[in-house]
């Protein structure tokens, strides 16, 4: 694996597989990564564009937040998940039903400041 000038591997080559949900000042992305010991697990990171500075002259940073979920929690996650979405639905009835593009990052990760 390649190493970036600090000796540390680049988060992107850990990515074995990747989405992405492009939803207003966010990005969702959903990558499966792999460990050093080649064991993969879930990434899930939400990315949202921070407008600073002024009208005249603009400034952009990324707020990042992750959440890992390791294949031995995939049950537990997705079942708490799933009731989490119905509790919200039940209480204030159905979501609205929205196409959500999903696809393969057009964006790079190197591309973003974090």
């Amino acid at each position: 694996m390649k190493e970036n000038n600090r000796g540390h591997r680049s988060a992107e080559q850990d990515i074995l597989f990747t989405r992405s949900i492009k939803a207003g000042k966010r990005i969702y992305y959903i990558d499966v990564k792999q460990s050093s010991k080649g064991d993969m697990y879930l990434a899930l990171t939400e990315s949202k564009r921070i407008v600073g500075g002024d009208a005249d002259m603009p400034t952009f940073s990324y707020e990042k937040h992750k959440l890992f979920v390791y294949p031995e929690d995939f049950d537990k996650f997705t079942g708490s998940l799933n009731e989490a979405i119905q509790f919200i639905c039940d209480k204030q009835g159905q979501v609205q039903q929205r196409t959500v593009e999903m696809h393969d990052s057009d964006i790079k990760l190197d591309d973003l400041e974090f």
